[in-house]
């Protein structure tokens, strides 16, 4: 089974949850190869403050909605968190990061991604000062057909 992989640079987002399927997809039209229709697509995000996930991509509501209860189960600014270096945020993003999870893996069908038709994949940004601590995040897009 051959693989092809290609690591794509996202842009620096301000936190919360943002779309990102548009550029995999382009990201895949360069990378998969010609007549491949069948396969599985891997995706793995390189930081421990940001995360992945698959939901609905029509109502924008989703994302402030998942936003603000991810808030709530790991808030920041907490006195007994001892991980405070990088900033009040950087242990509530490193728990959210634990329970959304930094891969996934998509089937390629018909040379595309296989998403259902209200599903999108999403970067989740979970640092609040994006210059000085999260900036563009590294995705490594791994092909098997």
């Amino acid at each position: 089974m051959p693989y092809h992989q290609t690591t794509l640079t996202l842009p620096a987002y301000t936190r919360g949850i943002h779309i990102i399927t548009p550029m995999i997809d382009e990201a895949l039209e360069e990378l998969i190869p010609p007549f491949s229709k069948a396969g599985l697509v891997h995706l793995f995000l390189q930081h421990t403050s940001a995360s992945l996930t698959i939901n609905e991509n029509a109502d924008p509501d989703v994302r402030l909605d998942t936003e603000e209860w991810l808030n709530k189960i790991a808030p920041a600014n907490q006195p007994e968190y001892r991980h405070t270096l990088e900033g009040s945020d950087d242990l509530p993003a490193h728990f959210k990061s634990m329970m959304l999870g930094v891969s996934l893996t998509v089937p390629l069908i018909n040379g595309r991604l296989g998403l259902g038709r209200w599903q999108g994949i999403y970067l989740c940004e979970h640092r609040d000062h994006m210059k000085k601590h999260g900036g563009e995040r590294k995705l490594v897009i791994t092909v098997s057909t």
